[in-house]
């Protein structure tokens, strides 16, 4: 005995004691927290108790400290404690997000909020931990890095063979748990795969017949894949309570296997212990994790459809964030403005909370989906609240006297463009004409009477140079509105209010252009570069595409800039689905439904120099819900690739209505579909075939262009191969291409069809959640009205360098524009603070860094070619110099700025800035 005893260790097992804490998932978020206050109840008793239990991770997540204090305030004491003693170790990240389905700044947000919430109690752990995410972005490895982490431990996306242990870079497999990961743009980091998942290591038995068995199953399982003697065993699982006896079980595995050194450890002891023991050369996987190199049935992707309506809001709701109320905040901000960081922060962390695989994902009960929507909209109402304030700052600065001379009555507005180019578009305003303030004594009947005898005859659009500019007035009449002064109590009036619809052309990145509604004896009628006309009953063109739709209501497309046509365009398909809210599933042998043979309604409905729509009407009898047999098939678990269910033979009747438009400056036509869903167990989609030769197709990612292949694996059997998107998808060859951007729509498919059609998810219903048991979700057969955005934007062959790419992301953006009065300013009425320029760049946000003051900008290169970016800040007042950072915003080199200088591309101070392939460059500017 004493020999074995002194026998040298060979192995060392790691035990890391874990919760993966799903804040909402099977259960609604209040009773996941009930459980959760228990579990850390109970884990600050066993640290209490004796130093035998080390250590805890808290899942990588700081809100459960959040949620934990909510209900226990009076335990913040001692929960500092042991994570300051590095018992409890936390962060890096605020909640573990979905990867594909959230946006690059929300990532970055969400690693900003929980390094800092972290620190307030001690040391954010530098652990890239991944554990359940459904496909990790090519990007990560670079994101790790530019946060000081140089790891990452995930769960899904690569497959380790473990056959012979032998090395092999073939595909997306690894030869180990163990590898190396590479991004895009060079970056490497040491990849941990919970090869036999984040629960290998759970419920480790104390008696000694239990533990015999569990170790002699254990210890196989993880050599058979670990590259070292180093083992990781994952002591916990999806709301798992602690294992209070876990040092007696640690000392019984001692007992039976001597040989093995058995430790209740943690990720930076186990990283150590990992790289100091390598023995093998890892395999390298490149680019996106997305377990391409599987069978194609459990990966996860259709969540990416399910329950479509949590997306278009999360797509609107980042997009005001980071694109609209954190922007124009920072432009107020440069103005003498304080910056909300509180207020901002609230709503990322409240947008956040919805971020979770099992939340955006859409892979919940109902319960848990309910509650987003409220979370969305908060989120949103916040972000409202700092646009309205910024807004009104900035304006108040803005030059509009130049309006003055067309008399009293002018109303001035302003434009406000916040995405990172140049931008022309179709924008709307409601003005008030005139009001009558309450305070003002008339009467209600007065100010009515007032109200109604405003004169709106004999005025038009003018903009800041007096050019006359097309519009639509609609007169909303008598309304009711109030102002909420800082310093004194609310203001109510009544107004005269009217809707103004026109083109705003040419309104610089990041900045503002101001029109005015002005009485004028000039009524021009038309625009001085082109108009978009309609040429024929059912066609309508601009200087850059042309559209003829046809009878059954698709459209062909003409590129008039390369000659290139694409045909039969905008054609819908509905399938039956028999999966549930993780996985689609069509029913075996069924012909897909299409559009292609009904006769659609037509009708021009808009047709004005600045705009001309179509509306388009299909009624379409589709199959009411799949039969009888799915009921069944649900209530005894039959795993949802082998069901046998059919669609019924009852029909209702789905009415498409769609609006396709095409406005003065597009680059592609716009395309707006609404229908009301009374259908059950279902998928629709709109088609648009490209007829480009083309083996691979490029899709926006987190951060990236990902380039993917058209035809998937050798291993791949699933007969659908959809995937994730963020803002668009692109088929393009060598001189042509089209690209698909959508709001909030990210599941797309590149079919094998011989014409590389793109398909886009528009809906998914189906009536359960999946995964491990029956949970009913009747809320995921979307019934209702739903209304889906997309714009079709043909281009040369590369989207990149075109403007294609350009459109798209600012499709995502929504316009502001704010009344003002005529007044003098400090701020030109055509103005931005920063001008750049960047061959493939783009611009992803402008912020202010909460601790420096500092502004923040970021972009991304979207080609694997170096680039050079070129930075003026027209208006900058300081000394100090810009400086090159990271994601977290720390300040790095300086960059050597020109002298002020003034150039036809720049005016002010100058910065270039060398861009790597696929780089994410961050600039910070003192203030």
């Amino acid at each position: 005995m004493t020999e074995q005893k002194n026998k040298p260790k060979t192995k060392r097992a790691h035990i890391i004691s874990h919760t993966h804490w799903d804040r909402e998932w099977y259960l609604p978020y209040e009773k996941h927290h009930m459980r959760l206050v228990q579990l850390v109840d109970s884990l600050l008793d066993e640290l209490d108790e004796g130093a035998d239990y080390k250590s805890f991770y808290l899942d990588g997540q700081t809100i459960i400290i959040d949620d934990y204090l909510q209900v226990r305030p009076e335990q913040k004491e001692r929960l500092e404690k042991h994570i300051r003693n590095g018992r409890i170790v936390i962060g890096p990240w605020y909640i573990l997000q979905d990867a594909f389905l959230t946006s690059g700044e929300a990532n970055v947000r969400n690693m900003q909020v929980g390094h800092r919430d972290a620190k307030r109690y001690g040391t954010p752990s530098k652990i890239g931990y991944f554990p359940d995410t459904f496909g990790l972005v090519g990007q990560t490895p670079q994101l790790m890095l530019q946060s000081g982490i140089d790891n990452v431990f995930f769960g899904r996306g690569v497959k380790p063979t473990g056959f012979n242990n032998t090395v092999s870079d073939a595909g997306y497999e690894s030869s180990f748990s163990e590898l190396m990961w590479e991004g895009p743009d060079g970056s490497k980091v040491l990849g941990v795969l919970f090869a036999n998942w984040y629960s290998n290591g759970n419920e480790i038995p104390v008696d000694e017949a239990s533990a015999r068995k569990f170790w002699e199953t254990k210890l196989a399982d993880a050599e058979k894949y670990a590259s070292t003697n180093e083992l990781l065993y994952m002591n916990g699982c999806d709301h798992q309570p602690i294992q209070r006896d876990l040092p007696e079980a640690i000392r019984m595995a001692e007992q039976l296997h001597p040989d093995i050194e058995f430790v209740h450890s943690n990720f930076p002891d186990y990283l150590t212990a990992l790289k100091e023991s390598a023995e093998h050369e890892l395999s390298t996987v490149k680019g996106e994790l997305r377990s391409q190199r599987t069978d194609g049935w459990g990966t996860l992707v259709n969540t990416a459809s399910a329950r479509v309506y949590l997306k278009q809001m999360n797509q609107l709701g980042q997009a005001m964030l980071e694109k609209v109320a954190e922007p124009l905040a920072s432009y107020a901000h440069l103005l003498g403005h304080a910056y909300p960081h509180d207020q901002l922060t609230y709503a990322w962390k409240t947008l956040m909370q919805n971020h979770p695989h099992d939340s955006i994902c859409g892979c919940s009960v109902d319960e848990v989906h309910r509650e987003m929507v409220t979370r969305f909209e908060k989120s949103r109402h916040v972000a409202e609240a700092m646009i309205e304030e910024s807004t009104s700052q900035i304006a108040a600065l803005v030059d509009t006297s130049i309006f003055a001379g067309y008399g009293e009555d002018a109303r001035p507005l302003i434009t406000f463009n916040t995405t990172g180019w140049e931008r022309s578009g179709v924008v709307q305003i409601e003005l008030d004409a005139a009001r009558i303030y309450f305070r003002d004594g008339i009467s209600l009947e007065g100010m009515a009477a007032q109200m109604n005898n405003v004169d709106l005859s004999g005025r038009i659009l003018v903009d800041e140079k007096g050019a006359h500019v097309p519009c639509t007035v609609e007169d909303l009449g008598l309304q009711f509105g109030y102002d909420l002064p800082d310093d004194r109590f609310r203001q109510p009036y009544s107004c005269r209010r009217v809707r103004i619809t026109f083109e705003a052309e040419n309104v610089p990145a990041l900045g503002l252009k101001a029109y005015g509604w002005v009485r004028s004896e000039a009524q021009e009628d038309s625009v001085s570069n082109g108009t978009a006309v309609r040429s024929g009953e059912r066609s309508m063109e601009n200087e850059y595409v042309a559209v003829t739709i046809t009878d059954n209501g698709s459209f062909t497309l003409k590129d008039k800039r390369t000659g290139r046509t694409y045909q039969d365009l905008g054609v819908y398909e509905n399938v039956g689905d028999i999966g549930n809210e993780y996985m689609f599933k069509q029913p075996e042998n069924e012909a897909a439904l299409t559009t292609k043979e009904l006769t659609a309604g037509i009708q021009i409905i808009e047709d004005t120099p600045y705009r001309v729509s179509y509306e388009i009407i299909h009624d379409w009898e589709i199959p009411a819900s799949a039969d009888e047999v799915l009921d069944r098939e649900q209530r005894e678990l039959i795993y949802y690739p082998y069901r046998k269910a059919q669609r019924s033979k009852q029909t209702t009747t789905l009415r498409i209505r769609t609006i396709l438009s095409l406005s003065h400056s597009a680059k592609g036509v716009h395309v707006q579909t609404t229908f009301n869903n009374q259908a059950k167990d279902h998928r629709v989609r709109a088609l648009f075939p490209t007829d480009l030769e083309t083996a691979v197709h490029h899709v926006d990612s987190m951060f990236e262009i990902a380039t993917r292949d058209n035809v998937p694996a050798p291993e791949w059997q699933n007969p659908s191969n959809t995937q994730h998107q963020q803002s668009f998808v692109d088929v393009s060859e060598e001189q042509a291409g089209l690209v698909v951007a959508n709001l909030g729509l990210n599941e797309y498919e590149v079919l094998q069809d011989g014409r590389n059609t793109i398909a886009v998810t528009l809906l998914r219903a189906v009536g359960e959640l999946g995964d491990w048991g029956l949970f009913p979700t009747p809320e995921a057969q979307c019934l209702g009205e739903h209304t889906f955005q997309m714009e079709i934007i043909p281009h040369d062959g590369s989207g990149a360098s075109s403007d294609a790419y350009i459109e798209a992301y600012q499709f995502q953006v929504p316009w502001t524009l704010v009344q003002t009065d005529v007044h003098s300013g400090t701020l030109s009425s055509t103005h931005t603070p920063f001008e750049w320029q960047g061959e493939g760049m783009a611009f992803s946000s402008l912020k202010v860094n909460e601790e420096s003051g500092d502004l923040m900008m970021r972009w991304y290169n979207m080609k694997p070619d170096t680039s050079l970016l070129s930075l003026a800040a027209t208006e900058w007042n300081t000394n100090e110099e810009a400086y090159k950072s990271n994601i977290l915003e720390e300040k790095g080199e300086k960059l050597v700025s020109s002298s002020n200088v003034s150039t036809n591309l720049f005016s002010g101070k100058q910065w270039s800035i060398p861009a790597g392939p696929c780089e994410i460059v961050t600039v910070g500017l003192p203030r």
